[in-house]
């Protein structure tokens, strides 16, 4: 008897882990890590304000990598969650996973998450990009900024020229924090 329960509360276990049952929201998907065999579920994330980016190894903007982790330094404790995603979706992006987790983790020194390369436009956009198109338009270049408010109901997106550490940028990121 005893084994049967155990063996009943670990299959219970098991098939819970890694889904947010309460959450049902557009951000419930679950993406593989760059370079790792490990998946996370944005739902972990509920509650808490976003920060997505769509990267590129090979851009112009690619520098803003070192102030979007400034950004997920100085905001994590506040429960700000930098997330970014690598897509080759414009051309600029290392064709392997090592060299664009090399470009990312040894270059600029990131620490904040880094996805899987996904399409972010198109018809093949990811739903998570797919949604943030519809709701607040489809990024035009790399490094599109999304803020997401902690509820998911505010999504504004900033465009590749506004950088991470700018007043504007930073405003609106305080705005979002302030309201979590």
């Amino acid at each position: 008897m005893l084994k049967k329960t155990l063996l009943l509360m670990t299959s219970l276990l098991v098939s819970s882990y890694g889904q947010a049952d309460g959450c049902a929201d557009w951000t419930n998907h679950e993406l593989r890590k760059l370079r790792s065999s490990e998946s996370i579920n944005f739902c972990e994330f509920e509650g808490k304000p976003l920060l997505i980016v769509n990267t590129a190894s090979n851009c112009g903007f690619t520098p803003q990598f070192k102030s979007l982790e400034a950004v997920h330094q100085k905001y994590k404790d506040q429960g700000l969650v930098v997330l970014g995603f690598p897509s080759n979706d414009f051309f600029q992006e290392e064709g392997d996973e090592k060299d664009t987790a090399k470009m990312c983790y040894l270059n600029y020194g990131v620490t904040f998450t880094m996805l899987s390369p996904i399409p972010v436009r198109g018809s093949d956009a990811h739903p998570l990009f797919k949604y943030l198109g519809d709701n607040a338009g489809s990024p035009k270049w790399n490094f599109n900024k999304y803020l997401v408010s902690a509820d998911r109901k505010t999504i504004t997106k900033y465009g590749s020229l506004t950088k991470p550490d700018g007043e504007k940028f930073q405003q609106a990121l305080l705005g979002l924090l302030d309201n979590k």
